[in-house]
């Protein structure tokens, strides 16, 4: 599905609307009610994502090189695919006049996510930046496995290690995309509030993207555990993620 479909702006919910996890609802909070951990639970979670990285990279050593072999062998092009995406915006924490001047605002610090190729080389020529449709013709066999088992993530452990994602977080948009979403979708921005995750709590609780709906769902998960994220929520959602991996 194309990201240039306009939909109308969702109606805002109270603050005391229920969770996500009830019957369905989507709460919608005042961006400047939602909080973040404090500073040394920030600390204490960031050396705990570096660690958890680390030991996931050795003991998933001889995984990441059998997929990268099995990703060479039927196709042509890089094992890594490494598109840009939009991080953690810092502007509303630093006091700095330069860390509010860019000459594009893409929403956040842009950095180049790790991912295992799914799709063919060249698989962006024609059709330009859109989501990944169910039965893209642009993905190959072994990227369908990758995908349905999400093993294609795998590589992000090193954004970690570099402290540019956290293990849970929402999930880094393309900048063309993030752009498209945030004048379509309330306050989509301020997922960037947080580190960007390799899973999260939207990951979870929902399925790929396939239409803008699914992103209004997906960002009240995001939004939701923006303002309640601690260690042990975090931890939750690792532990969670097993079973939908």
């Amino acid at each position: 599905m194309s990201m240039l479909t306009a939909v109308e702006h969702p109606q805002r919910r109270r603050r005391d609307a229920p969770s996500p996890h009830q019957a369905g609802a989507r709460p919608v909070l005042t961006a400047p009610d939602r909080v973040g951990p404090t500073a040394s639970s920030g600390v204490i979670r960031a050396r705990i994502n570096f660690w958890i990285a680390l030991v996931a990279l050795v003991l998933l050593t001889p995984l990441i090189l059998l997929i990268a072999i099995v990703i060479k062998l039927p196709s042509k092009g890089p094992i890594i695919y490494t598109p840009r995406r939009v991080g953690l915006d810092r502007r509303r924490h630093v006091t700095s006049p330069s860390n509010y001047r860019r000459v594009q605002d893409l929403g956040g610090r842009p950095f180049r996510i790790y991912k295992f190729r799914t799709m063919t080389a060249d698989a962006e020529k024609d059709s330009g930046v859109v989501w990944a449709g169910k039965d893209d013709a642009r993905v190959t066999w072994v990227g369908r496995i990758l995908r349905k088992a999400r093993l294609d993530e795998l590589p992000q452990f090193f954004n970690v290690l570099m402290g540019e994602m956290s293990i849970v977080g929402p999930r880094p948009e393309r900048p063309a995309i993030f752009a498209n979403l945030k004048s379509q979708v309330d306050d989509y921005q301020v997922r960037q509030r947080t580190l960007p995750g390799i899973t999260g709590l939207a990951q979870i609780s929902q399925s790929y993207d396939t239409s803008i709906e699914d992103v209004r769902r997906k960002i009240q998960y995001d939004l939701e555990y923006i303002e309640r994220q601690s260690i042990f929520e975090d931890l939750r959602i690792m532990i969670n993620t097993v079973p939908v991996v």
